[in-house]
């Protein structure tokens, strides 16, 4: 999975390959990467001053949340890793504050209580907005049919037989009228009895004021793999590096993708949180199920540039401007985690240091959110 699809409609083509060029191998182009809050010599990096490891006395854990200790660690791909893409290359040093951090996905009741109390409409199901969508497409591309100009979100489909082509993610994505968070596989699904799933089609702009109800924030980048990674330096997996065991620790696809999923984990889409093991720090499908929003921009050289600087970065925020030379009119921002659509013949997204580039404004049947919340943010 190399380069972006081409599909047939231009509607369809904003859609697409605002969602999945993350995946791809990155060319080298010019570009200049955010600072950090902090920049630390690599000799003075095992003593970061100030840097908050342990919960503080006095600040309590927020219910369905867990203290993920501040630290030092190396960011991107595993030396020993054969599936790592271009871009989560080369591997930098990283500090971070401690947090605390939601130990599942965020849920459909979470969610639904969040608007329930606000009244919120979801951009899957709001009215498209023509005018705003063409400022991310080539000047000139007409506008698609009205039909085609509903509201909705990108559902998948098996396809019949096997795909020569797994460039080609039209074969298997479709824009479903009348698919969002409520109707997660389009009109006729619904979510009852799905409480404790986790919560689907959501935009990073849902995230966003869901967050601020809440009272927390999206990790970044950084801070997801600090969470992610727990105690384990320099492995593949949340669990090690032993890839036979996958089946056991996260929901993911089994079997030829996108034609046959055996079920192997026990599910064919999304499980309900919990249902495989914990991490080091006590989260859960953290590997698998649905993709996580972070706030990173997505940036197709910022790991370049931030490990030229040979500097031990302190709770960095990503790239200062999103750029991805493969789709240079939307602006994307970086998911982590890997889905139930994580194959190995696919992306194997399932690593820790998987990433992707989505557009702000894309939803999708496999992308999720949990947030993060600093001491400072704490009220007790």
């Amino acid at each position: 999975m190399k380069s972006a699809p081409q599909l047939l409609l231009p509607f369809f083509t904003v859609v697409i390959l605002t969602t999945f060029i993350g995946c791809g191998e990155k060319k080298k182009t010019i570009d200049t990467p955010e600072p950090s809050k902090t920049l630390i010599s690599s000799k003075e990096s095992r003593k970061v001053p100030d840097l908050i490891i342990e919960q503080p006395v006095g600040v309590s854990t927020p219910e369905g949340m867990t203290w993920i200790p501040g630290g030092e660690f190396q960011q991107g791909a595993a030396s020993m890793d054969q599936e790592a893409m271009g871009h989560e290359k080369p591997a930098h040093r990283v500090a971070v504050d401690g947090f605390f951090m939601d130990i599942t996905e965020v849920t459909n009741s979470a969610f639904k209580k969040f608007v329930e109390e606000t009244g919120y409409i979801t951009i899957a199901e709001r009215k498209i907005d023509w005018e705003e969508m063409k400022k991310q497409l080539p000047e000139g591309t007409p506008k698609p049919h009205d039909s085609i100009m509903q509201p909705g979100s990108l559902t998948f489909q098996k396809t019949k037989g096997p795909v020569p082509n797994l460039y080609d993610f039209s074969q298997w994505w479709r824009w479903t009228i009348g698919a969002s968070w409520k109707h997660p596989d389009g009109p006729g699904s619904d979510i009852k009895g799905k409480d404790s799933y986790p919560v689907v089609h959501i935009a990073y702009e849902d995230a966003l004021a869901y967050c601020q109800w809440a009272g927390r924030r999206l990790p970044t980048e950084s801070e997801w793999e600090r969470a992610a990674r727990g105690n384990k330096e320099d492995q593949i997996y949340f669990w090690g590096t032993e890839v036979g065991v996958l089946s056991k620790m996260a929901n993911t696809w089994e079997g030829e993708f996108p034609v046959t999923n055996t079920q192997q984990d026990g599910y064919e889409k999304r499980a309900p949180v919990k249902s495989f093991a914990k991490n080091d720090f006590g989260l859960y499908d953290i590997s698998g199920n649905v993709w996580e929003w972070t706030s990173d921009w997505y940036n197709t050289n910022y790991y370049n540039n931030v490990a030229a600087t040979k500097q031990v970065q302190y709770n960095p925020t990503g790239a200062k401007t999103p750029y991805n030379e493969n789709n240079p009119y939307t602006k994307e921002k970086v998911m982590k985690g890997g889905s139930f659509l994580c194959n190995a013949s696919y992306c194997a997204s399932y690593r820790i240091s998987s990433r992707m580039a989505t557009s702000t404004d894309s939803s999708l049947e496999h992308l999720g959110f949990r947030t993060v919340a600093t001491v400072d943010m704490i009220k007790n």
